[in-house]
């Protein structure tokens, strides 16, 4: 996709967003409520973030084979935080400190991912993601199908209510990540969970070790690196 290399914007960016599944967090969440089905789901999950299926053909599937109730909801967003990529809560507060808005735009289940963002200190309006519906004892009940974010283009979409692309840097590490790339200022493909082929070989800008703040270059210009590096210790992240 050559697109990942047009459209660039240097540092700063008012906005940075970033993906969930193996780029905040080091597990893919749906495939960590799969349980028997686990091989199936993992394998379709990985075709759909390597490009070889379109999300759309695989998101429904994947959840009525897992059948996720609320109480493994609740455990997903537990492991969520249990698998924090390194560096992901400093690399929230650097860049809120300087004033950035933080959002997570993500394919996986809202209510999981809100635990996690709680975890960040990433307000729950900045966290955008699929619902899930349960009944009254706990089991699962759907999911919202009219969500653009269960669609290949669906991160694009959303990007585009944020306005400003220009000033909107995006982290993931996915197929419909680097979609996104045309509509941003930046787009940094994080390989430090997974390397996957079809995106570190099309984005302009990769950062293979797993520790978030490794992305800081990338998001901040010099005089906003600085500046995070003088943040007293009892503030600093």
């Amino acid at each position: 996709m050559s697109n990942a290399r047009e459209h660039e914007a240097p540092p700063p960016f008012a906005h940075v967003v970033f993906d969930c599944d193996s780029t905040l967090s080091a597990i893919e969440g749906i495939d960590e409520l799969a349980h028997e089905h686990r091989a199936e789901i993992a394998r379709l999950t990985e075709r759909a973030m390597a490009g070889e299926l379109r999300l759309e053909e695989v998101y429904g599937r994947r959840l009525e084979l897992a059948r996720p109730t609320a109480a493994r909801i609740a455990a997903l967003g537990r492991h969520y935080v249990d698998t924090c990529v390194p560096g992901a809560r400093e690399t929230v507060r650097a860049l809120q400190g300087l004033g950035k808005r933080v959002s997570i735009l993500s394919g996986g289940v809202r209510p999981a991912v809100m635990v996690l963002a709680r975890h960040l200190g990433i307000a729950g309006e900045e966290v955008f993601a699929v619902e899930l519906f349960h009944r009254e004892d706990g089991t699962y009940d759907g999911y919202d199908q009219l969500s653009a974010l269960t669609r290949d283009d669906g991160k694009p979409r959303i990007l585009e209510r944020f306005g400003a692309p220009r000033a909107i840097a995006l982290v993931g590490d996915g197929a419909t990540d680097l979609r996104c790339a045309p509509a941003v200022g930046r787009f940094i493909a994080f390989a430090g969970v997974v390397a996957r082929a079809n995106v570190v070989s099309a984005a302009a800008h990769v950062v293979r070790e797993n520790d978030l703040r490794a992305t800081l270059p990338f998001l901040l210009t010099p005089a906003e690196r600085a500046l995070v590096a003088t943040i007293p210790t009892s503030a600093r992240p």
